[in-house]
Parts: C-alpha cells; sequence; structure tokens
C-alpha cells in the first residue's frame, strides 16, 4: 500500500531499507571527511589542558540548539548563569533537561548496549517524568506554518515495541556498515517510529551522540551537532520527509555526514579560541592577584563561564575570603564581572563566554 502521510505508517519496513545501497561513492567520500573531522577533533581536545571544559560546555550548548530545533528557546547565557541552580525560566530549564537527559544516556551507555530502554530513560529525563511508548492512536506531525499533516507515524505499543526491537537489532549489527552511515540511518528509523508522545526529536538526537561514542568515535559527548543541523533545519525535515515519502537515503546519509563534518571541524575551532583565550586570561590574572598563580585557581575559571566564590574555595582548598578577593581582584583588573543571581554572587568570564557562544 502506498505511503499516505493521513495514513499511520504501520508499514514502516525495517533496517537496512531493502535493495537500497546505503554506501554508494558519494557517501564514502562523505564519511571519510567526516571520520577525518572527528579523528583531528579528538586530537584538539587532548591538547586542552582541562577538558572538563568541553565536556562541562558542549553539552550545554547542544541542549540549547537540539531544543531549538523543536522551537524551545533559550540563550546559552541563561544556560549557564542557571546550570547549577537548574533555575530560569520555562525554556532554560527544558534545555537544562536535556543536557542532563544526555549525560544520562552516556552513563547508561558506559555500563550497558544502547536499547529502546536507553531512548525511553532518555526521554523521560527531557519531560521530567516517566515515559512509556505511545498506546493512545492520533498522533499525526503537522507543518507548523500550513497546519497540514505531514506524516503519521505507526499506531500501537505492540506495534511501536516490535519497530523499536528491530531498530535496536539494526544498531547492533554485526556487518561492515560505518557506524556514521548506521547512525545517519538509525535516525530516521527512530524519528519514523516516533515512540514517544513528545520529545522524540531531542531524543534521537541524544542517541545520535550515544552511537557515536559507542561506536568509539567519540569518547565524551563533546560535539555539537545541533548547530549544523540549526542551521539547515529545513534540509533536516524534508530530507526526513524524503527518505518517507521517494526512499531518498542516500541524500540524508550524506547530510548527516555533512552535520558531523561541519560540527567536528567547528569544535576544533573553538578549542584552539578556548586555548587562545585560556593563555591571555593566565597572564593577566598572574599580574592581578597571587590567585592568578594558583593553577587550580585558573581551569576554576574555565570550568563554566559563570564562576562561584564557593567553587573556587573548594577546588583551591582556601578560605571563603580569600577565594572572594581573588575574584574581585580579576573584577577590579577588568577579567571578570559580578553579577547578583537571586542570593548569590556570581563572577562572569564574559571573554569565555563569548568564545563558547560564538559561530566558529
Amino acid at each position: 500500500m502506498p505511503w499516505s502521510p493521513e495514513a499511520p505508517f504501520n508499514d514502516l519496513p525495517p533496517l537496512p531499507p531493502e535493495g537500497i545501497d546505503l554506501e554508494p561513492k558519494p557517501v564514502l567520500k562523505a564519511t571519510v571527511e567526516a571520520r577525518t573531522a572527528l579523528a583531528t577533533l579528538a586530537q584538539a581536545g587532548q591538547l586542552l589542558p582541562n577538558p572538563n571544559i568541553l565536556i562541562h560546555a558542549v553539552p550545554l550548548l547542544e541542549a540549547q540548539a537540539s531544543s531549538e530545533i523543536e522551537n524551545i528557546v533559550t540563550t546559552a547565557d541563561e544556560l549557564f548563569m542557571h546550570v547549577e541552580s537548574g533555575g530560569g525560566d520555562h525554556a532554560t530549564k527544558e534545555a537544562l533537561r536535556y543536557r542532563n537527559a544526555l549525560f544520562a544516556g552516556v552513563e547508561s551507555i558506559r555500563n550497558r548496549p544502547l536499547t529502546s530502554s536507553t531512548a525511553a530513560r532518555i526521554c523521560s529525563e527531557l519531560q521530567g517524568r516517566e515515559i512509556a511508548v505511545r498506546a493512545v492512536p492520533g498522533t499525526r506531525i503537522a507543518n507548523p506554518t500550513t497546519r497540514q499533516v505531514v506524516y503519521a507515524p505507526p499506531e500501537g505499543a505492540d506495534l511501536i515495541g516490535e519497530k523499536l526491537s528491530a531498530w535496536e537489532r539494526f544498531i547492533h549489527a554485526e556487518d561492515d556498515l560505518d557506524p556514521l552511515v548506521r547512525m545517519a540511518v538509525a535516525h530516521y528509523q527512530f524519528e519514523a517510529i516516533h515512540p514517544f508522545h513528545d520529545g522524540n526529536g531531542r531524543t534521537g538526537r541524544v542517541i545520535n551522540i550515544l552511537m557515536l561514542i559507542e561506536a568509539g568515535l567519540l569518547h565524551d559527548p563533546i560535539l555539537y551537532l545541533s548547530r549544523a543541523i540549526i542551521a539547515r533545519k529545513n534540509d533536516y525535515y524534508r530530507l526526513l520527509r524524503a527518505v518517507t515519502a521517494e526512499d531518498a537515503w542516500i541524500e540524508w546519509i550524506i547530510y548527516m555526514l555533512d552535520v558531523v563534518r561541519e560540527s567536528a571541524t567547528s569544535t576544533t575551532r573553538k578549542i584552539g579560541a578556548i586555548r587562545t583565550c585560556q593563555d591571555d586570561i593566565a597572564e593577566r590574572a598572574r599580574d592581578a592577584t597571587p590567585g592568578g598563580r594558583d593553577a587550580q585557581f585558573l581551569e576554576v575559571l574555565f570550568d563554566q563561564p559563570y564562576c562561584r566564590i564557593g567553587a573556587v574555595a573548594s577546588r583551591c582548598d582556601v578560605s571563603r575570603q580569600t577565594a572572594s578577593s581573588w575574584l574581585h581582584a580579576l573584577v577590579v583588573a577588568g577579567l571578570l564581572s559580578d553579577v547578583k543571581v537571586g542570593r548569590e554572587r556570581l563572577f562572569v568570564n564574559h571573554e569565555f563566554l563569548d568564545v563558547l557562544t560564538r559561530a566558529e
């Protein structure tokens, strides 16, 4: 039966797609370029004195961008300001839950393989409550402008469970398919199954990162994939639909490989900018305060753009008074500014924040 956007796609075929070569020459070329960019990123990350900079910052930026794809809009500034308190407006809290979901997913695959249960845990973290697969029929995905239905996912909890089981078998299949191509194909399938009532897009984009970690192409979640998707958001949705309607797998796979390459390249450039910023601030901090010669103090200034007195006191094993004097000396020197958020005073490393949030 031909596909219709109005009818539940209960006949969604399992993976791999029958009769389609998923790795023709254009895909192989794009795969090599993406792998090269990932290897360069891995090398650049090892050159950072404190790799936690990326582990702390990139998931927040990814959270902001992935949420923005779903029209949940906050700013990186708001996220960094509220990351420890969990406060902020509704959109900020939603994006912070994305970061928590990403970390929960990474923790999960360190101990067990990626499965549909992992996906449910991720979606539950995103929603802030326990989530199970859709049981109620009637889910329709519409164009947000025209309200025209563009897709109806499979219906019925048992059928969705079967589709997810087949998806699991594909992502762990022992064949020669490149892991990057597998990620692209599996991402389409997960979005087409649309197993949950809400949060499928964000869950699927977390799974992309987890698949790369599980395949050994990343060690930590330091790839900023969703920003590249936002830059070509219309293509993202258009190509997803084209796979459903026309079996246009190759265009979709190349798009996702290009997203990986662009993301890895821009993150590598960002690492270079972070190192330059670190060196510059370290040199100026040494002239501004005795704390500027403390390696732990310089490190904590780059854990997050918003620094707390308690964090400095704990990491540097000094009194709160000493930590406060070091931070205030950097404010006087123009390296930091201080802001009051609720009852707490935060010290903002604006140069670092600018490096993190600007496009590279």
